[in-house]
C-alpha cells in the first residue's frame, strides 16, 4: 500500500433534509471510524452551514459545486468565499452530472478549479468517460484530455484529490472491477508522472467512483493506485461507515 492518505468523500447530491440529514450525521458522530482515513462530506449548498455545524470536526464537509468568481450578478450560483464563510473547507468540481446535465465543459472546470485553489478551497475534481467513449476505446483519451483542463489550473496539488468516476457505473448499479478501476488510475498515474511531476504523480490522491458500495469497497480499496472512494447513493446509508473503514 502507498503512503497516501486514504480519502473517502460523501456526494449526497440533491437528497435528504433535516430530519434524515440529522440522522445520517448522528450516525457517522457516533461510529468508529478508521483514524487513517480521511472523510468528508458533500452536503447540499442549503445545508451546508447545518453539516458543518453538526459533524464531528474529524470529518470535513464538501460544497457540491463553486462559480469561478467570488461575487457578481450570477443568480443561484455560490462563490467559494461563501463555503469557507460557512466553516465549510472542500468543494466538488467537475462531477459528471455537472458535465453532462448541465452542460459545464472542460474549460470552465479548469476555470473553477483555479478560482477554488486560490481562494483556499481544496478541490474534489472529477473525470471519467461515458459507456460509449469506453466501448469505444477512448477511455484514455477522454481522461487525459479532463485531467490536462484541471491540471493547467493547479499550482498546488496537496489541495487537490482526483476523483475517476466512469460515468457509466454512477448510479447503475455498474462498478468498475477492481482490475478495471486500477487500471485506469495506474494510467493516470503515469499520465501525471509524465506530465505534471514525479512527485506529484506519486502524492496525488486519485479516488475512485462508481457504485461503491459495503459488498465492494474492500476489494477495489486493495487496489495499489485505488487511494479512496466518493460514493453517492451508498453515502446516505448507515453502510457509508463501512465503506469509510475499508482500510481499517
Amino acid at each position: 500500500m502507498s503512503s497516501r492518505t486514504f480519502f473517502v468523500g460523501g456526494n449526497w447530491k440533491m437528497n435528504g433534509d433535516r430530519k434524515s440529514l440529522g440522522d445520517l450525521i448522528t450516525t457517522l458522530n457516533t461510529a468508529s471510524l478508521n483514524d487513517e482515513t480521511e472523510v468528508v462530506c458533500g452536503a447540499p449548498t442549503v445545508y451546508l452551514d447545518f453539516a458543518r455545524s453538526n459533524l464531528d470536526a474529524r470529518i470535513g464537509v464538501a460544497a457540491q459545486n463553486c462559480y469561478k468568481v467570488a461575487k457578481g450578478a450570477f443568480t443561484g450560483e455560490i462563490s467559494p468565499v461563501m463555503i469557507k464563510d460557512c466553516g465549510v473547507e472542500w468543494v466538488i468540481l467537475g462531477h459528471s452530472e455537472r458535465r453532462h446535465v448541465f452542460g459545464e465543459n472542460d474549460e470552465l472546470i479548469g476555470q473553477k478549479v483555479a478560482h477554488a485553489l486560490e481562494s483556499g478551497l481544496g478541490v474534489i475534481a472529477c473525470i471519467g468517460e461515458k459507456l460509449e467513449e469506453r466501448e469505444a476505446g477512448t477511455t484514455e483519451e477522454v481522461v487525459y484530455a479532463q485531467t490536462q483542463a484541471i491540471a493547467d489550473n493547479v499550482k498546488d496539488w496537496s489541495k487537490v484529490v482526483l476523483a475517476y468516476e466512469p460515468v457509466w457505473a454512477i448510479g447503475t448499479g455498474k462498478t468498475a472491477s477492481p482490475e478495471q478501476a486500477q487500471e485506469v488510475h495506474e494510467k493516470l498515474r503515469e499520465w501525471m508522472r509524465a506530465n505534471v511531476s514525479e512527485a506529484v504523480a506519486d502524492s496525488v490522491r486519485i479516488i475512485y467512483g462508481g457504485s461503491v458500495t459495503g459488498a465492494n469497497c474492500k476489494e477495489l480499496g486493495s487496489q495499489n493506485d485505488v487511494d479512496g472512494f466518493l460514493v453517492g447513493g451508498a453515502s446516505l446509508k448507515p453502510e457509508f461507515v463501512d465503506i469509510i473503514n475499508a482500510r481499517a
